[in-house]
C-alpha cells in the first residue's frame, strides 16, 4: 500500500528503531529526505550506517516507528510489494557485485530482464542511455575484468539507474577506489541528484565530504544526528 508524503519528501522516518536481527543498532531515528537531495551518512564501522540503508530498502524489517520510502510504508509493507519498492531504489555497492562471466551490456540486460522488461529494442535503448549517462558509452562489450575499478563502479551506478529510480542508496561507493577516481564517482552521483533523484551516500571518506560538502548525518552512540561543521566532519 502506497502512502502520500509532502510533495518534495521522498523518505520520512519518525521515531524508528533500527534492528539487526536481535541487536538494537539505532533508536529514535528521525530522517526526512527531499527529492533531489544529495546527502552523506557517516559513522564508524558497526555504527549502523549499513543497517539503516538495509532498512530503507526493506532488507531489514522496520519493527517500530513510522517509515515511508518512495510512497511505501515500511511497517505495513507486504512481501509481494518489496520488489515494487526496490524498483524505486537504485543500490550502489562498494564491491561492485557485477557478474564476471558476461559483458557490461549483458550485466545490464540481465537486470532489465529480471525486472520485467520484454521489448528487445527498448532494452537496447535503455542500456545505451545509462552507459552514456555514466560515461561508458563505448564500453558495453567489455568484460568486468577489463575495466578499472572506477569504470566498474560507473557500471554499478548505471545498473542502479536502469529502472529510473527515485532514490539512489550508495554504500561506501568509493571504498575500493583511489582518491582521484573517488572524486569522479562523487561528481557523477551529485550530477544524478540534480535530475530529481535523492542520493544517500554512506561513507567514512571525510576528504570527499570536505571537497563536496552536503548535508551530513552521523550514526553515533546508537543515534542518528546531523553534523555540519568541518570540525565535526574531521572526527568521522
Amino acid at each position: 500500500m502506497q502512502e502520500q508524503l509532502p510533495l518534495d519528501i521522498i523518505i520520512e522516518l519518525k521515531d524508528c528503531l533500527i534492528w539487526q536481527q536481535d541487536h538494537l543498532v539505532l533508536s529514535g531515528v528521525n530522517l526526512s529526505v527531499r527529492k533531489g537531495e544529495f546527502m552523506y551518512l557517516v559513522g564508524r564501522v558497526g555504527s549502523g550506517k549499513t543497517s539503516l540503508i538495509k532498512t530503507l530498502n526493506a532488507q531489514l524489517p522496520l519493527r517500530e516507528g513510522t517509515g515511508v520510502v518512495a510512497g511505501y510504508n515500511l511497517t505495513k509493507l507486504k512481501t509481494k510489494d518489496i520488489p515494487l519498492l526496490r524498483r524505486k531504489l537504485g543500490i550502489v555497492f562498494q564491491d561492485f557485485q557485477l557478474l564476471i562471466d558476461r559483458s557490461v551490456h549483458d550485466n545490464l540486460e540481465f537486470v532489465l530482464n529480471a525486472t520485467g522488461w520484454k521489448n528487445k529494442s527498448e532494452i537496447e535503448t535503455r542500456i545505451g542511455e545509462v552507459l552514456e549517462k555514466v560515461g561508458l558509452g563505448l564500453k558495453g562489450y567489455k568484460m568486468p575484468h577489463q575495466l578499472s575499478g572506477g569504470e566498474q563502479q560507473r557500471v554499478v551506478i548505471g545498473r542502479a539507474l536502469l529502472n529510473d529510480p527515485e532514490i539512489i542508496l550508495a554504500d561506501e561507493p568509493t571504498g575500493n577506489l583511489d582518491p582521484e577516481t573517488s572524486e569522479g564517482i562523487i561528481k557523477l552521483l551529485k550530477e544524478i541528484s540534480t535530475t530529481g533523484r535523492a542520493v544517500i551516500i554512506a561513507t567514512h571518506n571525510h576528504t570527499i565530504i570536505k571537497k563536496f560538502p552536503a548535508r551530513t548525518m552521523k550514526c553515533e552512540g546508537g543515534k542518528l544526528v546531523e553534523k555540519m561543521t568541518d570540525e565535526e566532519i574531521e572526527l568521522i
